[in-house]
């Protein structure tokens, strides 16, 4: 029997409480994400079936960037992001989280993201050092948004199959290879490792004790990939691909002013706050 669920409302965070739940701007595939689950359900499609679906439609969209074809490269980018919603919501619906589905989902998103980088400085001609710029400055921005929506779970109770701290090797669930996880881990700490060390070094490890407000959630979501495709396919269509790599060079600076408001407005907020209550209790 299909899964008949009423979905999301567009681009709202379906996995936080409904006062946390934010407009993430990375999330907009997700109500589509819902119907092709509600879809899939009752059949035997697996989660990891979309994850190697969605890292095909990313591998189409590279080559037809590669190849001119700009506007089927966006649609592909788009359905990519759209998949790539699926597959987790997939497993949260069967109530099978995986540890093999979410470290292959992360390595399958560096291989895309290196391919539309590498495609996008083959046809805008860019410099080498711009190309590698831009992508060490799109892995740190999805490294940003992921380290602070997993904290933001951590907090609030949400599924822990993703933490903020991946240098510990998970355990596999019964239903999955302890083999598999282990070699995937290791692939994502292989591709992911210098960053996620940079915003543990930057933040700590539980260096965020309490909720972060919805507005800076919904300004970190702007570093997710799903935000970065969908302006890397505008960007093909109109057509500006001689812009994209330079402005994700810049666009790094961003994630290092987010940083900052967090650990010096945020930060400055909740010391207010714990002396207040200090001083209503001395008062008492």
């Amino acid at each position: 029997m299909l899964n008949t669920r009423a979905p999301p409302e567009p681009c709202i965070m379906s996995k936080l409480p409904a006062a946390n739940r934010f407009l993430d701007l990375s999330d907009y595939g997700r109500p589509a994400a819902v119907w092709i689950v509600d879809a899939l359900c009752g059949t035997r499609v697996t989660s990891i079936q979309l994850t190697f679906a969605f890292f095909v439609a990313g591998v189409a969209g590279i080559a037809c960037i590669v190849t001119g074809h700009y506007l089927t490269a966006a649609l592909l980018l788009m359905l990519k992001n759209v998949l790539d919603a699926a597959d987790g919501e997939m497993a949260r619906v069967r109530r099978r989280p995986s540890h093999t589905g979410r470290y292959l989902d992360s390595v399958f998103d560096f291989v895309v993201n290196l391919g539309v980088v590498a495609a996008l400085y083959l046809v805008a001609d860019a410099p080498p050092a711009v190309a590698a710029l831009a992508f060490v400055s799109l892995e740190f921005q999805g490294s940003v948004y992921n380290y602070y929506y997993l904290n933001q779970r951590r907090l609030l109770g949400g599924d822990t199959t993703s933490s903020v701290n991946e240098f510990v090797r998970p355990h596999a669930f019964p239903y999955e290879s302890g083999r598999v996880v282990a070699v995937l881990h290791g692939l994502y700490l292989l591709c992911y490792g210098v960053f996620d060390r940079l915003m543990l070094a930057a933040e700590g490890d539980e260096a965020i004790t309490e909720p972060l407000p919805n507005w800076f959630m919904t300004a970190v979501s702007t570093m997710g990939l799903g935000f970065q495709l969908l302006l890397i396919s505008l960007a093909l269509v109109f057509p500006l691909a001689d812009l994209v790599l330079p402005f994700l060079c810049l666009y790094a600076g961003f994630g290092m002013a987010v940083i900052a408001v967090r650990k010096v407005l945020l930060l400055g907020e909740t010391h207010v706050v714990a002396v207040g209550v200090e001083c209503s209790n001395s008062a008492e």
